[in-house]
C-alpha cells in the first residue's frame, strides 16, 4: 500500500469546492517532496485517488503535469513512479542553489534590519529546538524557512524567483541528510547570522558559500541505502 505506515493525517483529505486538479497536484507534490512518497515507490491512480478522497481523473492530470515537472516518471505498460534523482541531478542542483544563496547571503548582510535579524534568530532556535527533539520535518521545514527568509531579507525579487523555483528541489534532496548534517547546520546559521548583523558582505558570503557546499558534499557522500 501506497501509504503504509505513515501517521494518522499525514495524507491529506481535499474538500470540494475548489481548483480540485491543483490542489491534487499540491497535495502530490508536498507528499513527494517530504519523501512521503518515497523516490522510486509506484503511484498507483486508484490508491492516490481513494486516499484523496477524489476521482482517478485529477489524479491522472496531477501526475502526468508531475511527470512533466521532473517529479514523477510515467512509464509505458508500467505506470507511473516517483522519480529517482540521478547524483549529478542533484550536484547542478546544489551547485546552483550554492551561487543563488551565496549572493542572497551577501545582499542581506547589505541590507538587513532588526526586525530581520530578530526573525532570523527566532528561526534558528527553533531549528536548534527540532535537532535536539529529533524532529526530522520540523528541522527540513524550518531549514527552508530560515533560507527563504536570508532571500527575503536580500530584497532582490528576481533573486527570490530563481531561488524560489529550486526551493522545492532543495529540499527533496536536503531531507536524506538532514538528520546528519544535524547541529553543525545550525552552527552555521548562528555564524551567519553573526555575519549579516555586522553588515560583513565578505564574511556572510563565505559563510553562506560553505554553508551550503557542506550540504551538497553531504547528499553526494551519503551512505546507499
Amino acid at each position: 500500500m501506497l501509504f503504509a505506515g505513515l501517521p494518522q493525517g499525514t495524507v491529506p483529505k481535499l474538500e470540494r469546492p475548489g481548483p480540485l486538479r491543483e490542489r491534487v497536484y499540491k497535495a502530490l507534490l508536498e507528499l513527494i517532496t517530504t519523501r512521503a512518497l518515497r523516490p522510486g515507490q509506484h503511484l498507483v491512480e486508484g490508491e492516490l485517488a481513494g486516499h484523496l478522497g477524489v476521482s482517478r481523473q485529477p489524479v491522472r492530470e496531477a501526475l502526468q503535469r508531475l511527470n512533466t515537472e521532473g517529479w514523477v516518471d510515467l512509464r509505458p505498460a508500467q505506470g507511473a513512479f516517483v522519480h529517482e534523482p540521478t547524483e549529478a541531478e542533484a550536484d547542478h542542483l546544489l551547485s546552483v542553489r550554492t551561487l543563488l544563496e551565496a549572493e542572497a547571503a551577501r545582499l542581506a548582510a547589505a541590507n538587513s534590519d532588526k526586525a530581520g535579524l530578530a526573525a532570523l534568530e527566532e528561526l534558528c532556535a527553533k531549528g536548534e529546538r527540532a535537532v535536539a527533539e529529533d524532529d526530522l520535518d520540523l528541522a527540513v521545514a524550518t531549514n527552508a524557512a530560515f533560507h527563504t527568509k536570508v532571500m527575503e531579507l536580500a530584497g532582490n525579487l528576481v533573486l527570490a524567483e530563481l531561488a524560489g523555483q529550486v526551493d522545492r528541489r532543495v529540499r527533496w534532496y536536503y531531507t536524506p541528510v538532514a538528520r546528519q548534517r544535524g547541529q553543525q547546520s545550525w552552527i552555521e546559521h548562528r555564524e551567519l547570522i553573526a555575519a549579516i548583523s555586522a553588515s560583513d558582505e565578505k564574511r556572510a558570503t563565505e559563510i553562506m558559500r560553505a554553508h551550503t557546499e557542506h550540504t551538497r558534499r553531504t547528499h553526494l557522500q551519503r551512505e546507499q541505502p
